[in-house]
């Protein structure tokens, strides 16, 4: 098993410079039509549903505990304007489950805005919400979410599981880059982020834990560090996680010493929006994988003494 303190150490970086660069999390609400208002909405809310589980797995010092906190306050208040701009949002594309994927995290965490709530379950009621195209794992993130915010599933989330990758087990040496990311989310909806690890049905559990470590080996190798920390949090929303100490070791020796985790080998260059915009991510899923991994390596010490 890997050291819990290195463990730990990628996710205090990780919080650091989220924090030290918080404000590269901004909306363009003059953005040109055809790259659309609601394209910068996804890392605030990757940032937030980040936040909530720093929260609730309680295992962040209290520096980092305040940090989260004020991030969440920052986005919200901020970034969303107090959660009009998720209103401003919903109006310029009503169908759109951007916004509403965005507020669940929030609302979960305390933030509430009304008229945001009455377009969501105007919404839900509308065939249109439910038919819109979408690739199965975005389906099924999108079914998770409703049943988190207190709405019935449209699909119900078994539906929707059946139609991605993931659920068919299929040759496990046919995941490229973009199946790989599909993988992960699936495990993400499925386990609520981690909070219910029995969420995986036990076949995919079993599917996932028995090649697993081939994938962490393969996408350390390429030095593909964003998808080499999805999947270390797959591993930690495993029932029994391994914590592999060599995916464990080289992701933390690609985080820079100011925290921030390049995407693919080495840190970009650059102007300074747009290396935040390559390396927000890697850096928020380092954040999240440390933070996973730190509670299960002390719930096994614990079980162990």
């Amino acid at each position: 098993m890997t050291d819990t303190r290195l463990i730990h150490h990628v996710g205090v970086g990780a919080l650091e410079w989220l924090w030290a660069h918080r404000e590269g999390f901004r909306l363009e609400p003059e953005a040109d039509p055809e790259v659309g208002f609601l394209e910068r909405f996804k890392p605030v809310g990757e940032l937030a549903m980040i936040c909530k589980v720093l929260f609730r797995e309680g295992v962040a010092g209290s520096r980092q505990s305040r940090l989260a906190r004020r991030l969440v306050d920052h986005a919200w208040r901020e970034v969303l304007d107090g959660g009009r701009m998720l209103v401003r949002g919903q109006r310029t594309e009503p169908i759109s489950p951007i916004p509403f994927e965005v507020y669940v995290p929030f609302k979960e965490l305390g933030y509430s805005h009304p008229d945001l709530e009455r377009a969501v379950a105007l919404n839900h009621r509308l065939d249109s919400w439910t038919a819109c195209e979408k690739t199965p794992t975005r389906r099924l993130g999108q079914s998770a979410f409703q049943r988190r915010y207190g709405l019935p599933p449209r699909p119900p989330e078994a539906d929707a599981l059946g139609g991605t990758w993931l659920a068919a087990t299929p040759e496990p040496w046919t995941v490229d880059a973009r199946i790989a990311y599909d993988v992960t989310h699936n495990v993400f909806h499925l386990t609520d982020w981690g909070e219910r690890p029995d969420g995986l049905p036990p076949g995919l559990a079993a599917y996932l834990a028995a090649w697993l470590p081939a994938w962490l080996d393969d996408w350390l190798d390429l030095e593909r560090w964003d998808l080499l920390g999805e999947l270390l949090v797959v591993d930690a929303c495993l029932p029994d996680p391994t914590l592999d100490e060599r995916a464990w070791q080289g992701f933390a020796a690609a985080q820079q010493p100011d925290g921030a985790m390049p995407a693919v080998r080495e840190m970009p260059e650059g102007d300074p929006d747009e290396v935040f915009d390559i390396v927000y991510h890697p850096t928020l899923v380092a954040a999240f994988a440390s933070v996973l991994a730190t509670s299960r390596a002390l719930t096994a010490l614990a079980r162990a003494s």
